[in-house]
């Protein structure tokens, strides 16, 4: 009976060195580092990153461009204009700032799994719920833009007609040539014409007159007082359009179109508890980089709510320094909650709530924990 003890016993403990060599090793296969200079890429590892979180910047911004008409000094002799276009001017308004969060790889927090048998891991289970990411092209397939905003059709600048009925005026003069006839001389007479251009205030009377023409003709056939009356609105269409050209001749001409601008803002926690600048804006210069040294700064401001604060401080600690420096922890980033605010001056432009990943905190799991099944 004491043999059959001891035998016993001696076959306990046998399995339990076995379990035991066998966690020992199993532990060992794997290994987790940041990926750095002492960390190599190896055959069958698996390199991934922690998210970061990037502010996509839409800015709506409309540009006004105003050229003079040719006969805009004598817009107010001629027609009683006053407040015309006298110089060519362009000038910007800002629209508004749309926010849209992405997120990207965090160029600083790259890791490296590497195992030698088969390894069962969250990795997974953290990419699907967004704490860790793949290196991933698709990440950046949308991040692409052009600042080509397309060219200004001018065409609706120019002025085409210039309203004069004729431009250049033609002088019949008469001349004398010297014919010989027998024995004398004689004089004949013939005709010449020369032409001479119309000054630019020729032009502009002419013009003028015809406009006033115009709306006369207009007054009359609204009040019914001539004898030809158009078919359809087409006429009135007409003399409504030739009406704005003529004026746009003393007035002067303008347009307006919207231009979008897009900026790429990366937030970091030295911006907690004040405003930095993304971009600057000026009225005559539009959309400019933070660093311009002209236009209004455009600001945001970062207010976390400090949800994940002290996530690392619940930690629990290692029992032994083989513990604490076992390399099979699972990197993954949690990120935090924040409020922004983008203003100019005392306006605000835009408010919002959102996570941001570097705002959070770095926290550790062990590496053969699996989430769910």
């Amino acid at each position: 009976m004491k043999t059959t003890r001891s035998t016993l016993l001696l076959f306990l403990f046998l399995i339990s060195a076995g379990c035991t060599a066998l966690h020992k090793d199993t532990g060992s296969d794997i290994t987790i580092m940041p990926l750095g200079e002492e960390a190599r890429v190896t055959e069958g590892s698996i390199v991934y990153a922690l998210p970061l979180t990037v502010f996509e910047l839409d800015i709506a911004a409309s540009k006004t461009i105003e050229v003079p008409g040719p006969y805009a000094k004598y817009a107010g002799e001629m027609l009683g204009l006053n407040n015309v276009i006298t110089a060519e001017k362009e000038t910007w308004a800002l629209g508004g700032v749309t926010a849209k969060i992405v997120e990207e790889l965090d160029p600083s927090q790259f890791y490296v799994i590497q195992g030698t048998t088969l390894m069962q891991t969250n990795l997974l289970a953290l990419k699907k719920n967004g704490l860790v990411l793949d290196i991933n092209p698709e990440v950046y397939s949308g991040t692409g833009f052009s600042n080509l905003q397309g060219s200004t059709e001018n065409s609706a600048l120019i002025f085409p007609d210039m309203g004069a009925a004729e431009y250049v005026s033609t002088m019949t003069d008469t001349a004398f040539r010297v014919v010989k006839a027998d024995t004398a001389f004689i004089r004949v007479p013939y005709l010449i014409e020369m032409k001479k251009g119309m000054t630019l205030e020729q032009q502009a009377a002419d013009a003028a007159q015809r406009l006033l023409e115009l709306r006369e003709g207009k007054h009359l056939i609204l009040t019914g007082e001539t004898n030809i009356f158009p078919q359809d609105g087409a006429a009135l269409g007409e003399i409504n359009r030739l009406d704005r050209e003529y004026t746009a001749l003393f007035a002067g001409k303008s347009m307006t179109e919207t231009k979008h601008f897009r900026i790429w803002f990366t937030p970091v926690l030295s911006m907690v508890g004040e405003k930095r600048t993304i971009f600057k804006f000026s009225e005559t210069g539009g959309v400019l980089p933070a660093a311009a040294s002209s236009g209004a700064p455009v600001l945001i401001e970062l207010t976390p709510s400090n949800k994940t604060r002290n996530l690392n401080l619940i930690v629990k600690p290692a029992t032994s320094e083989r513990e604490a420096n076992t390399p099979d922890k699972l990197y993954y980033r949690v990120p935090d909650v924040v409020d922004f605010r983008i203003s100019s001056g005392n306006e605000t432009l835009y408010t919002g709530r959102t996570l941001i990943y570097q705002f959070g905190s770095i926290v550790t799991l062990p590496s053969n924990f699996i989430i769910g099944k």
